[in-house]
């Protein structure tokens, strides 16, 4: 008897079956791409990527001799599927950085302040929410949104497509600007600020509680036991938490995929006064009695820029020969900092600014520089941009003892090490990448009873690889490196950010 993990993101979805003490049994993945109807929209087609979501469960299931006991789903943030109670899926999901929405945020803001805002919901007002795409679909797709019976996240859709109840966790709830952090509940007050229906939203339920189990008609097509049981998810960053082990205090994860994202666990709410000043948000962590928040930014996709645009060809051919190009790019990186400087804001950034306007720059450009000093320069910026928030989080009360990297980025030693270096405290890497599949197998084993706890089930599953020590004189070498990234970000923001 085995535990299906689902990790449903923006660009593909993995599926994978795990023994109850972590081994992988089986796994697939599919990718997909988001469409742009307009410039700057970006939407996921839901018919495609649920039929890529069930191709990956159908060949995970039939390489796989045991049978699936229970599965869980973890998945993006944000971005809500409209379906009928039914299962008829209505229409596409708009993600995180559509811009469709905006346009209510300033009449939003003049009737609730920030800090209300965040005493309630754990964030404060922005474009990337839920709520204010809602507020767009119901003004502009009118037929869609009278039609909706439900909107749901991505783990509660593809649950409910398999045959559960609809239901969110309340990690991924808190990603919509709708939900009360404290009362564990779609918040009366926000839903009458923003004018939306309480009806269309699913039940608010803890990671890991059982809300169904596998339909008859999802066995027959997929192969899946008819029965199995299925738990509630959670948001990927926090399954990606849970399935490295970080559920205590003092622990962070960072993730080392499209986004970089450092994930610090605490268990008392800070004062909003104190989160707003640091642009740091606060959201119920998998483990049900810790919260985390999200420090990250998106300079994943600027090395994948790096790759496509240095070694286009070698991509290519790698591709065609079932080799990842990242590993000859990596192996070339130089020992020494980079000759150049990269700011890394190529794409939107996270906190404690949230910009989305403003372009990158590689600066100390010679007629010797390397491509590896390029990419050097990439991971050592994307590393110093996260370090500013990192140092405002003692304020806050939270205090990372030591990181444990997760994500296709984390395969990187010299990356990983990088990454101690900079942020001048230990790295762990697990046994198992695809951590946030196996966070959303534990909390189905737990959901079960297979685990009597999630801590039962981060013991049984999560084997800690190797460690990443600090090395001395590289601290040295990149505290100063630091400030030159700061000086020469505060001479070119004004001109990055188009105030020209």
């Amino acid at each position: 008897m085995s535990l299906m993990g689902i990790d449903v993101g923006t660009s593909g979805c993995k599926v994978v079956i795990f023994s109850h003490n972590g081994k992988i049994l089986s796994s697939a993945y599919r990718e997909y791409a988001f469409v742009s109807p307009e410039p700057g929209w970006g939407q996921l087609e839901s018919l495609v990527v649920w039929g890529k979501i069930k191709e990956a469960i159908a060949e995970t299931v039939g390489r796989c001799s045991d049978a699936v006991t229970a599965l869980a789903v973890t998945s993006l943030g944000e971005s809500l599927v409209p379906v009928t109670r039914n299962r008829e899926i209505l229409g596409d999901s708009l993600l995180l950085f559509d811009p469709r929405g905006d346009e209510f945020l300033e009449d939003l803001g003049s009737r609730l302040d920030q800090e209300t805002l965040y005493r309630i919901s754990g964030n404060t007002l922005g474009s990337p929410y839920s709520l204010s795409k809602l507020m767009w679909i119901k003004r502009n797709r009118a037929e869609v949104y009278e039609r909706a019976e439900v909107f749901l996240f991505w783990s509660g859709f593809v649950s409910f497509m398999l045959g559960a109840e609809p239901a969110a966790d309340y990690s991924l709830a808190n990603r919509s600007l709708l939900f009360d952090v404290d009362r564990t509940d779609w918040s009366d007050r926000l839903l009458s600020w923003s004018a939306l229906n309480r009806d269309k939203f699913p039940q608010t339920v803890p990671s890991g509680t059982l809300i169904g189990r596998v339909s008859r008609e999802a066995a027959e097509e997929l192969g899946l036991p008819e029965g199995a049981a299925i738990c509630s998810g959670a948001h990927d960053q926090c399954a990606n938490a849970l399935g490295s082990g970080v559920t205590e205090e003092g622990d962070a994860m960072f993730g080392m995929g499209t986004y970089l994202c450092i994930v610090p666990v605490f268990a008392e709410r800070p004062a909003p006064e104190v989160m707003i000043e640091r642009g740091l948000n606060t959201e119920h962590h998998a483990r049900p009695d810790r919260f985390v928040s999200f420090i990250y930014n998106q300079c994943g996709s600027v090395v994948r820029w790096y790759r496509d645009t240095f070694a286009a060809e070698e991509h290519r051919r790698a591709q065609a020969e079932g080799r990842d190009v990242y590993d000859r790019l990596f192996a070339e990186l130089p020992e020494d900092p980079s000759s150049v400087v990269v700011l890394p804001h190529f794409a939107f950034m996270g906190p404690p600014e949230f910009i989305s306007d403003a372009s990158g720059v590689i600066a100390g450009l010679r007629l010797d520089t390397r491509r590896a000093d390029v990419l050097k320069g990439i991971l050592e910026g994307s590393i110093f941009s996260l370090k500013e928030s990192v140092s405002t989080l003692p304020g806050a009360g939270i205090h990372p003892r030591r990181y444990r990297a997760v994500g296709g980025g984390s395969r990187s030693e010299a990356w990983v090490q990088l990454c101690a270096d900079i942020l001048d405290c230990p790295f762990e890497r697990t046994d198992v990448t695809e951590a946030g599949a196996l966070g959303a197998a534990i909390l189905a084993g737990n959901g079960t009873g297979i685990y009597s706890s999630l801590g039962e089930g981060t013991a049984a599953t999560v084997r800690i690889r190797d460690r990443f020590e600090p090395e001395a004189a590289n601290v040295t070498l990149y505290a100063e490196r630091y400030k030159t990234y700061l000086r020469l970000w505060s001479l070119l923001e004004d001109f990055l950010r188009g105030r020209r």
